[in-house]
């Protein structure tokens, strides 16, 4: 019936077994409020891992629908990315399993074991679904080499190895996360590629809404990322289409507002999308690399750059952002404040850290108290990344004017 349009049948599947299985780990947790704190930590890092793999074959439907020839040309990452997507649903059916016969939390909610057997069991069922597709003889790039099956045209996940189980009770329970070959080794390569107009999409946090507690809770984060983030991709994509419009009729009767629409929710995007990455459950402290040594040249001392930073964020007129940039031209980090973030006009600069100092990041745990918001955000920056972020930034250097 599909064709060569079947390999996006099939990340249409694994998008959308992948939100199922992210919304069963939540239901899991609202089912059993006594679950014990490291089964939820287990729980909240596979919602993580399936958010990721549903935003990757997303993005890889949108990559191949909005091109001339949707054949899907390169079949080694699909055939990896499957594989992936599948192992995910068996390493989660046996944590699972395992959940069932060591939690006591579960064990005291009688109702709680007939949802995980249904869980398992819907799992169960997409690895079924995704072992018939391979068997499809005609699709040619779904050859899977990493399998055992001699016949190179056909996926039969089957025969992928089950995980042996640990000895060591406490191996047995894992994080994903920490497994980061499942899911970091980017099936698709959308790095040289142009995003369509009007075709931005959210991107998912790299961690649960509620690993950034207690600093920023698991409300804030959840009303922050998918109501006023996804506000801001819908808002540009929007505006983008209005503007392809203008220029195919010659209507530009309107174009200064969508110039301003895409400004403000452009930059909303772009800046949230490094906010997200910028902070982690495992953050906080001094930076130790590149970054570091930087800043201590720029400021004198990581001290004074985190006073003058909290005190800029603290001091924005009205809604805005306080950002650390790279300068090319000038070659040294700066301290920026981005009122009305559409309205940062140093645009000869690269943004490295960035804190969202709007009401809609803080006021709901914070109240009023900005400065608060400002002093705990610290213990969450991701260090690491804003350092990879600067690595790539200092390599351009403009000519000084």
């Amino acid at each position: 019936m599909y064709g060569r349009q079947m390999p996006l049948r099939i990340l249409e599947q694994v998008r959308f077994w992948k939100m199922m299985e992210k919304e069963h780990t939540i239901l899991i947790r609202q089912a059993c409020p006594t679950l014990e704190p490291e089964y939820e930590k287990l729980l909240s890092d596979w919602e993580v891992v399936f958010a990721k793999t549903e935003s990757t074959a997303h993005q890889a439907i949108q990559h191949h629908l909005y091109r001339s020839h949707p054949t899907m040309e390169t079949s080694k990452p699909l055939q990896h990315f499957v594989h992936q997507a599948n192992t995910h649903s068996y390493e989660f059916i046996q944590h699972l399993t395992k959940l069932m016969d060591k939690s006591r939390g579960i064990k005291s909610q009688q109702h709680t074991t007939p949802i995980l057997n249904h869980i398992i069991q819907q799992s169960q069922y997409y690895i079924y679904v995704m072992e018939q597709v391979g068997k499809v003889d005609d699709v040619e790039s779904l050859n899977h080499e990493a399998t055992v099956n001699p016949n190179p045209n056909h996926l039969h996940l089957s025969n992928i190895p089950h995980q042996p189980t640990p000895e060591n009770e406490n191996e047995a329970f894992t994080s994903p996360i920490t497994n980061e070959s499942l899911w970091t080794s980017y099936m698709f390569d959308h790095r040289n590629e142009a995003v369509g107009i009007g075709q931005h999409t959210l991107p998912p946090l790299p961690y649960a809404y509620d690993a950034l507690e207690p600093y920023i809770d698991e409300e804030i984060m959840r009303l922050h990322h998918d109501i006023h983030h996804r506000a801001y991709v819908e808002g540009l994509n929007t505006a983008e289409k209005m503007m392809e419009q203008a220029r195919i009729t010659g209507d530009y009767d309107l174009i200064q507002h969508w110039e301003r629409q895409a400004a403000f929710h452009g930059a909303g995007h772009y800046l949230h999308t490094i906010f997200w990455n910028i902070m982690s459950p495992d953050g906080g402290g001094e930076p130790t690399q590149a970054i570091g040594k930087q800043i201590e040249k720029d400021f004198g001392s990581f001290e004074a750059f985190q006073t003058h930073f909290s005190e800029a964020a603290k001091k924005v007129e009205g809604s805005g952002w306080a950002i650390l940039v790279w300068s090319p031209r000038s070659r040294r980090l700066e301290i920026l404040q981005a009122e009305k973030h559409q309205n940062l006009t140093q645009w000869d600069v690269i943004p490295l850290l960035v804190l969202d100092v709007w009401e809609h990041a803080y006021y709901l745990q914070y109240q009023a108290d900005r400065g608060s918001y400002v002093d705990a955000w610290w213990n969450i920056v991701n260090w690491s990344h804003v350092n990879e972020r600067f690595t790539k930034a200092s390599t351009l250097k403009w000519q000084p004017y």
